[in-house]
């Protein structure tokens, strides 16, 4: 029997709503699998067939050394998904490289350390006349954490903000705040072995009052993607596998979209690594991520080694 790592940590895995069913619907067809910490020093990551990425969300501040736990694991058995993917999908410059080639996404200007912040904000400003309020979000980050919403009669405040992100050497992202968002929430669409499974809905996080609210369980409500949201999220699928030259589609993969002012879906995140996937609020689609991932699995492990 094939065995299953997947990966969280202590922290993050009281709050990792899908593992309960994608424990038991990956039992259901004869996989072995168990709960991981990546922090866990006495794991032995080579006796797994495959080490799935689930909620490793402490991540967030150890950058550097998740990533150097993603590369020795890689040495030993199949990361999932890969390291490529993994490295690209957790800073948000992959935006620029998707916009390049051709997917519609939220208008971003990254800022990156050392440039002058105020002017950055100034150019920004210059180039969306019609755009009340702007986002500030590191380009790497989860869980809304120091993403804030200014408007533009904010003055110094969003570039306080910014100039305490650059002093970590973290690159910052400008996006107009697009007022869909307070009506309409985002749509975050799933997909498992490059089929759609199922989508939802949450709810604004960036407040008017500038507050952020996390993305709990409450925000969030099943819904039905549009085939306009489903053709811009197959597009930036098939954009990642170009940039990356991917062979087969990723594993798992959740794409976040909103509406412009014009009424189009365009891409908001791109979340290719450790995503909350929602499995509570769709029926059956814990059975189809344990589908998918029994069959990548075993048709790995049907591979003879290289000699």
């Amino acid at each position: 029997m094939v065995t299953v790592a997947l990966v969280t940590d202590e922290a993050s895995l009281p709050v990792d709503y899908d593992m309960p069913l994608l424990l038991d619907a990956c039992r259901a067809v004869d996989l072995l699998v168990e709960v991981c910490s990546w922090e866990d020093p006495a794991v032995d990551w080579a006796r797994f067939d495959a080490v799935l990425l689930r909620s490793p969300w402490t991540y967030v501040e150890r950058l550097p050394e998740f990533l150097a736990w993603c590369e020795r694991v890689d040495q030993v058995t199949d990361l999932v998904n890969p390291l490529p993917v993994v490295r690209w999908s957790l800073d948000k410059h992959y935006l620029v490289d998707l916009a390049g080639r051709g997917v519609p996404v939220v208008p971003t200007r990254i800022v990156e350390p050392g440039a002058d912040p105020a002017a950055a904000l100034r150019e920004f400003w210059a180039r969306h006349p019609a755009a009340a309020e702007v986002v500030v979000k590191p380009a790497v980050g989860a869980y809304s954490k120091d993403v804030q919403r200014f408007a533009r009669t904010d003055g110094s405040t969003p570039v306080r903000h910014m100039n305490r992100l650059l002093a970590q050497g973290l690159s910052v992202l400008l996006q107009p705040y697009l007022e869909s968002i307070d009506r309409d929430g985002e749509t975050d669409l799933i997909f498992f072995d490059g089929r759609y499974s199922h989508a939802i809905r949450k709810d604004a996080l960036l407040l008017p009052d500038g507050t952020t609210s996390v993305p709990t369980f409450e925000c969030r409500t099943p819904r039905s993607a549009d085939d306009d949201e489903r053709d811009v999220a197959t597009a930036a699928l098939h954009a990642t596998a170009a940039q990356l030259g991917l062979a087969r589609p990723l594993l798992y993969a959740r794409v976040d979209l909103v509406r412009g002012d014009d009424g189009r879906p365009l891409l908001l995140e791109l979340e290719l690594s450790e995503p909350s996937l929602n499995l509570p609020f769709a029926e059956g689609s814990a059975g189809r991520f344990a589908d998918a991932i029994a069959g990548r699995v075993r048709s790995r492990a049907a591979v003879p080694p290289r000699p």
